[in-house]
């Protein structure tokens, strides 16, 4: 029977070498008071330390004093495993500190790991990484000089082919953040953005004899209806109850609790964009980018827009009146609507329905996407991008391993050069009115996110959209396929790139 406590009192029940394991994407859904009482029990008492911390998509809230920062800081971890760690900004520069052991997996690959822990399976085999950074025979997951675990991946053959091993230490505690518990300690989700890992992390918790904490906004008298209910009570072992934390009205959008019809996505998005503070569909290069890679777009493709420029593509795609018509999908789970962006990102405006966060990677890893635009950092002469490591920060891989592993049809959105580059366009002429000074095309990458010979093998049809052309993936390299009216192809594209390539454009 679950025990309601405070969340002190579930912070007491964690112990010295415990492997926490947090259900949260990036910046959404993080049970904030229950990090926050891990942190004051461990100034207090210098416990619980030496700890393991493990999430597929991070566990920030964008702001280093609050959530699991100010513990990880004061040294209580001693290792992190997690997707992506772009909402932790104070943990990212200790990382590269060499504070603690820090390592970076596809977010689909730990999803995987998780469910496989919870089906009594010790880890998750995998194609996805194959050939980039995360494959031992290049970089290995570790980001930083200390990170060596050598059992994290590991590469193995089975029926000569190649797979990626992923085994997790052995998850014995859950933080978990739920909307409502029920007299039986089932808890829902009905307020939540997404569930993410939810079930996963408890049975897998509980079958390694471990501790469920759940944090919820409110106990209920009535049950929710049993489909409803994400986590079972025999799985919860303590619930907490605290005010649900404010949200901006906006935000209810992106709960599921109304119906939000296809002519009012855009409204919505309005409203929780500038809460969010994200403007890049107001740079004339991004939106450059993203009406040419629009066009890519074909009726019932079922699609994945990455953050940042790619999500110009959606823009568009509202204005050519193809939106309508295509399902896009979230890592998190949400498939149809609109998906959200800044610190919402992850949650989806007029989802279809919102599914557990291992079933889409299955989606994923598969092959089930039509197509997906992703950003990137850096691209080489052969074709491979680096989309996770920047030279003197990171944000980790994410879901892009995973989503761009095996669908049909990649675009990489990205400008040609970068810091300093101003465009003005009129119409559909592009003119370039300053050079940006740090070049995106490389002759070799900093860390690989994309392997272009893997993409070949598998058959994907690969493009790089960018402000001035659209370069496209062959066998010997990138070929040039397209420059835009105003580009002068010599000067601004073949003379500034620092390798060879093929011209298609002739």
């Amino acid at each position: 029977m679950f025990q309601v406590m405070t969340p002190d009192q579930a912070a007491s029940l964690i112990r010295d070498g415990d492997v926490i394991c947090v259900n949260s994407f990036v910046g959404i859904e993080n049970p904030i008071e229950l990090h926050e009482a891990i942190g004051r029990r461990f100034n207090d008492s210098g416990s619980p330390s030496n700890l393991t911390l493990v999430s597929s998509a991070g566990f920030g809230v964008w702001d280093e004093d609050r959530s699991a920062e100010g513990y990880i800081r004061d040294g209580a971890v001693s290792k992190l495993i997690c997707g992506h760690f772009g909402a932790m900004p104070s943990t990212k520069k200790l990382v590269l500190e060499d504070r603690f052991e820090a390592y970076n997996l596809p977010l689909g690959c730990i999803s995987h790991a998780i469910r496989a822990q919870a089906s009594g399976v010790p880890g998750a085999l995998s194609r996805v990484g194959l050939d980039i950074f995360v494959d031992p025979r290049r970089e290995g997951p570790g980001i930083n000089n200390i990170s060596k675990d050598p059992d994290l991946v590991r590469l193995v053959e089975i029926d000569g082919h190649e797979f990626l091993y992923y085994e997790l230490p052995k998850l014995n505690v859950a933080l978990i953040k739920g909307t409502a518990v029920d007299p039986h300690g089932n808890v829902s989700f009905d307020d939540m953005y997404m569930s993410g890992d939810a079930l996963s992390i408890c049975q897998a918790v509980k079958a390694n004899g471990g501790k469920v904490i759940v944090q919820v906004d409110r106990r209920v008298v009535t049950p929710s209806r049993p489909r409803n209910t994400i986590i079972p009570g025999c799985l919860v072992d303590v619930i907490v109850v605290t005010d649900p934390e404010e949200r901006p009205v906006a935000y209810t959008a992106l709960t599921g609790s109304f119906q939000i019809p296809y002519r009012e996505w855009k409204g919505w998005y309005d409203m929780i964009d500038e809460i969010s503070n994200v403007r890049t569909k107001t740079n004339p290069v991004y939106n450059v980018i993203g009406k040419r890679a629009a066009r890519e777009l074909k009726e019932d493709d079922i699609v994945n827009i990455g953050i940042g420029i790619p999500e110009t593509v959606s823009k568009y795609a509202r204005k050519s009146g193809i939106l309508e018509n295509i399902t896009i999908t979230v890592e998190s789970g949400g498939i149809g609507g609109f998906p959200a962006s800044g610190t919402v990102f992850g949650a989806t405006i007029g989802a279809n329905c919102v599914i557990d966060m291992a079933n889409m990677f299955d989606l994923y890893d598969n092959g089930g996407l039509d197509i997906c635009f992703m950003g990137a950092f850096e691209v080489d002469q052969y074709g491979n991008v680096n989309a996770h490591k920047g030279p003197k920060n990171f944000s980790g891989i994410g879901g892009f391993a995973n989503i761009t592993a095996k669908t049909p049809t990649v675009v990489f959105c990205l400008t040609f050069n970068t810091k300093g580059l101003s465009i003005a366009r009129e119409k559909d002429r592009v003119t370039i009115l300053e050079e940006g000074s740090i070049p995106k095309f490389v002759p070799e990458v900093r860390s690989m996110s994309f392997s272009a010979k893997r993409a070949m093998k598998n058959g994907q049809r690969v493009l790089y959209v960018t402000e001035r052309g659209v370069f496209q993936l062959t066998e010997r390299g990138l070929k040039l396929i397209e420059v835009y009216r105003g580009i002068d192809k010599q000067t601004q594209i073949l003379d500034l790139l620092p390798f060879p390539v093929e011209d298609g454009t002739i």
